[in-house]
């Protein structure tokens, strides 16, 4: 399995990007989507995940980021009001079984 993510850039608080991650299959073959990231020596850290029927945030962007996924081989991370806080490295990951594969990251840098 392959992983493009794009989308990523600079942007001013308060702004919005819609990132994007394009799989080699289609992304409704896996058991687990989700978007990651890393801030600067930082662990990186599950953001916003969809499992089965069920779609989840982490409490900091569950009001301003959304996650979604199309009948195709794309994911999406729709980010509004971003914040200083949301800049760092983000990977979209997908699962099948007990396997786990990366897209290679996309910056994403809010600065004023």
């Amino acid at each position: 399995v392959q992983l493009q993510a794009s989308g990523g850039g600079l942007v001013q608080p308060g702004g919005s990007l819609r990132l994007t991650c394009t799989a080699s299959e289609s992304i409704r073959s896996f058991n687990a989507v989700g978007w990651y990231r890393q801030a600067p020596e930082k662990q990186r850290e599950l953001v916003a995940w969809i499992s089965g029927g069920t779609i989840e945030a982490i409490d900091s962007v569950k009001a301003r980021f959304t996650i979604s996924r199309d009948n195709t081989n794309d994911m999406y991370l729709q980010m509004n009001k971003l914040q200083l806080e949301d800049t760092g490295v983000y990977y979209c990951n997908v699962r099948k079984g007990w396997a786990s594969f990366w897209g290679q990251g996309t910056q994403v840098t809010v600065s004023s």
